[in-house]
């Protein structure tokens, strides 16, 4: 075990390829709030991906809202977010699939005695049932599974710091004797927000959207979000994490 106290680690498209199976249920979901407020506006899945990518769905419809000029009840938001939690966590539970060496990389981990944490924005729930689904789930105790949008009263989002530090709080260490790992813009503003090592996972965008896109996103979070490494495979993540650790 090196520097690093724990390894705190995203969970959608990071340990799991989640974001795409999640939004089919989303965009589904926020046509019906677009029909509903009488806009002729609609989304597939990849338009959803790409405008609101790293948001959770409450974030999402509020997003929407400024994006498409109305507005919503808290009564009927509330309502709309339990029912997309449903949806979402019934699709995971069926089609989720770890991401390519992420068993091969937390087994080391272990091996290494690094303790680890899910930090996610999403609900609890979706977490968990992702992670079963893939089955990672006995890496990570589900008390050390946190979640923006449940683990926090009142709910939050990354970009929003506030799982980060919250997390930290409940385990014992201090945020920058941490690492982490994002995919997202959001998720990595969050970890540079409060004060988190972060190591910038890009593999999936090659995955599902070339390595066009791969290297765009390597190079924004290497520049905006001050990742301190660049993973392009899981299997680059010990080299990763010594190269994080000696800045430490």
């Amino acid at each position: 075990m090196g520097k690093a106290k724990y390894i705190l680690l995203d969970c959608d498209n990071t340990l799991v390829q989640s974001e795409r199976v999640a939004f089919e249920a989303c965009a589904e979901l926020t046509n019906e709030v677009l029909e509903k407020h009488g806009l002729s506006d609609r989304y597939t899945a990849s338009q959803l991906l790409h405008d609101f990518v790293g948001f959770n769905f409450r974030g999402m419809l509020k997003g929407l809202q400024q994006k498409h000029n109305f507005t919503m009840e808290d009564a009927e938001l509330e309502d709309f977010v339990e029912q997309e939690l449903g949806r979402v966590t019934m699709k995971l539970s069926q089609k989720a699939v770890e991401c390519p060496g992420v068993t091969t990389e937390l087994n080391k981990l272990k091996e290494q005695g690094y303790p680890m944490s899910v930090v996610s924005t999403s609900a609890k729930s979706r977490v968990v049932a992702s992670i079963e689904k893939a089955k990672l789930d006995h890496f990570f105790p589900n008390e050390h599974v946190y979640s923006a949008a449940t683990s926090l009263d009142p709910p939050s989002s990354k970009p929003d710091p506030a799982v980060y530090l919250y997390a930290c709080k409940q385990l014992g260490v201090k945020p920058e004797e941490c690492v982490t790992v994002e995919d997202s813009k959001s998720g990595a503003t969050a970890a540079m927000r409060a004060n988190i090592p972060c190591i910038a996972y890009v593999g999936i965008y090659g995955i599902e959207e070339g390595d066009e896109k791969m290297e765009e996103m390597a190079h924004l979070l290497k520049t905006e979000t001050k990742c301190k490494a660049v993973m392009y495979r899981w299997e680059q993540f010990q080299d990763c994490l010594k190269q994080v650790e000696e800045q430490m």
